[in-house]
């Protein structure tokens, strides 16, 4: 895991300065803290910071062919790449190091951008190709390392966080609106927008090639749930569990101690389980804890440790970690309101005390439909298609605006929230099930000089856009698909970069191997939501492994006690950031008062609503922008 940046001055062809991407790189030291390099010739800039994982000698950064017409710098980890090197020597390519970005400066010679196709990993990467005066970004199939850049025509600046973007002289600070838009409704800014107007992320699976006739993005892989397939539970158990195994197997290579992330949940038990099998010591665990017991869930991980015996670490995560907010912020670079980012830093902080490599057991919710509100929007969904669009509206619509107000209440007693959702279409009722802040709420909060430059626009258009790209008329497919595109990489997979990066911790996830996403997506939608249960073909596959009190365990997630903390802990502090004598000119004070007034009364759960606008306001203190 590394962090790399660059500078390509297309346009005027001006020699760019050592010291300038430098500094870019000085910025994202956290991400490689071992070791530093830099490429600077004419018009291309590159940098790297590394963190030593794979041949800790060798594999020093920016990489150059032998005849200096290829530059390479990287940051992830290429697990095929023994084979790929394999195929490449028998080509009659010489390799001098053990290193896997040496594997992609070669095959990059040997099938340009195709080589993208060929990498089973995580990755971002930038190409140098002098031959053909161009620099190439990719990024990896579904966005599990960050790839920034600026381009203005005449000059493309680039980087894995947007801080180092900001170093480069000339780069504006403006503020993107519709990326404020989005991210109230959602937590985080989707690609490719970020939350400046004039930088944007490469968008997973795609790569982007620079050069002097433009600027040019291509999609190199996508997922589809078009190729169902009909298969007896048992042929599906085997092929998950053999193509899993296979996942965390390749994921084990490290010349670093290397351990697992355990919440005690079904995803990352699983991965403690299949690495106790294949590693000849014990797994050291890291696992985190709140002394609300509502959120605790270090008895479950210690069940599992003790199952496993590995050599478990843990800590308790109290009130004032939101001490370290402010540092949040900063490794975030945009807005960011997914209050679990909390946990995970802290469980990335533990782990790191003991290895340099950890393993996760990210994405398996969202390609086995194990998030409660699958099940929820497949009932809801149901009942929709027995009743005519028309009558829908007609009747939930009303009910929705005289029902009372039931935030307190689990989702499917919360009778407006139901009605808003049924009056609503498919993905529409989705979009507000997962919206932080939903529309009315957004037009409370937001000034009105901002929405009126809205002029319209609406965060769930994007939803639709993916909605309608599914390929499939299957619901539950859909809006996986949705989530795939946006919730995964922009909020999960964001959370867990930028968290364990800012411990220098390097994080590994098998359920997010691409050979098995794409074997999900073969497998019909009854064999992952069975009734009431979620992961229902997942958790099969694992019985031989897991004991049914984990398996089969309610759900908690890795959240926080937030609606507690914004009326006690952390009350003095919210209200300094939320009001402050100066008023931010993109939100309605007025309308936040009244939020943090509901909230307080005890009557109305608003701490997600409230926690978007703190981060947004934490993060304008941090960033300052140019249209504030």
């Amino acid at each position: 895991m590394c962090g790399l940046c660059g500078i390509f001055n297309v346009g005027t062809q001006e020699p760019v300065t050592a010291p300038l991407v430098k500094a870019m790189a000085d910025t994202i030291v956290h991400r490689g803290p071992d070791a530093e390099g830099l490429y600077v010739s004419g018009p291309i800039g590159l940098a790297h910071r590394r963190l030593s994982i794979i041949d800790l000698e060798g594999g020093q950064q920016p990489m150059s062919s032998e005849d200096g017409s290829i530059v390479v710098v990287f940051n992830g980890e290429i697990y095929n790449f023994p084979e790929l090197r394999q195929g490449l020597e028998q080509k009659g390519y010489r390799f001098k190091t053990r290193s896997d970005t040496e594997v992609i400066l070669y095959l990059y010679q040997e099938v340009g951008e195709d080589c993208f196709r060929q990498l089973r990993g995580m990755f971002a990467i930038a190409i140098w190709d002098a031959r053909n005066r161009r620099v190439v970004l990719g990024r990896d199939r579904v966005g599990k390392k960050p790839l920034f850049y600026c381009y203005d025509g005449k000059r493309c600046v680039f980087a894995s966080e947007m801080k180092a973007i900001l170093q480069v002289p000339g780069i504006r600070r403006e503020v993107d609106i519709e990326a404020l838009s989005d991210y109230f409704s959602l937590l985080y800014v989707p690609a490719p927008k970020s939350i400046f107007r004039h930088i944007r992320k490469v968008k997973p699976g795609h790569y982007a090639v620079i050069s002097e006739a433009g600027f040019r993005e291509v999609e190199y892989w996508d997922l589809t749930f078009a190729q169902v397939e009909e298969r007896s539970e048992q042929d599906w158990i085997e092929r998950l569990l053999e193509l899993y195994q296979e996942a965390v197997r390749i994921r084990l290579m490290s010349d670093v101690p290397l351990g697992a992330f355990l919440s005690g949940g079904v995803d990352s038990s699983s991965v403690v389980a299949i690495m106790s099998r294949m590693m000849g010591e014990p797994v050291i665990t890291s696992s985190i804890g709140f002394k609300d017991k509502e959120f605790d869930e270090l008895d479950y991980a210690r069940l599992i440790a003790k199952r496993f015996a590995t050599k478990h670490h843990e800590q308790v995560v109290e009130p004032n970690a939101a001490a370290i907010l402010d540092r949040l912020v900063w490794h975030y670079d945009e807005p960011f309101a997914d209050s679990s980012a909390i946990p995970t830093y802290y469980v990335s902080k533990v782990a790191r005390e003991h290895v340099t490599v950890a393993l996760s057991g990210d994405g398996g919710d969202e390609f086995f439909a194990g998030y409660r509100r699958y099940l929820l929007d497949v009932r809801e969904n149901a009942l929709r298609e027995r009743i005519p669009g028309a009558i829908r509206r007609a009747v939930f619509g009303p009910l929705s605006r005289i029902y009372p107000k039931a935030d307190w209440a689990p989702r499917i007693f919360r009778g407006k929230a139901t009605f808003e959702s049924l009056a609503c279409s498919h993905i529409e009722g989705y979009f507000r099930s997962v919206s932080a802040c939903r529309p009315e709420t957004k037009r409370q909060v937001l000034h009105p000089d901002v929405r009126r430059q809205l002029n319209g626009y609406d965060t769930l258009d994007l939803f639709k856009t993916y909605y309608d790209r599914a390929g499939t008329n299957d619901p539950l497919s859909r809006i996986q698909y949705v989530d795939v595109k946006t919730y995964l990489p922009d909020d999960i997979l964001v959370k867990v970069d930028r968290a364990s990066m800012a411990n220098s911790l390097e994080v590994r996830a098998p359920l997010l191997d691409h050979r098995l996403i794409e074997l999900t997506t073969r497998i019909p939608s009854s064999l992952k939501l069975r009734g009431t249960v979620g992961k229902y073909i997942f958790k099969k596959s694992l019985e031989s492994l897991l004991p049914e009190d984990v398996l089969y365990r309610k759900k908690m997630g890795f959240a926080v006690p937030l609606a507690s903390w914004l009326r006690h802990d952390l009350k003095p502090m919210a209200e300094a950031v939320l009001f402050p004598s100066q008023p931010d000119p993109m939100l309605d004070r007025q309308g936040v008062e009244r939020l943090w007034t509901q909230h307080q009364s005890g009557l109305r759960d608003l701490s997600t609503p409230l926690w978007t606008i703190l981060m947004y306001r934490l993060w304008q203190q941090r960033f300052g922008t140019a249209n504030t």
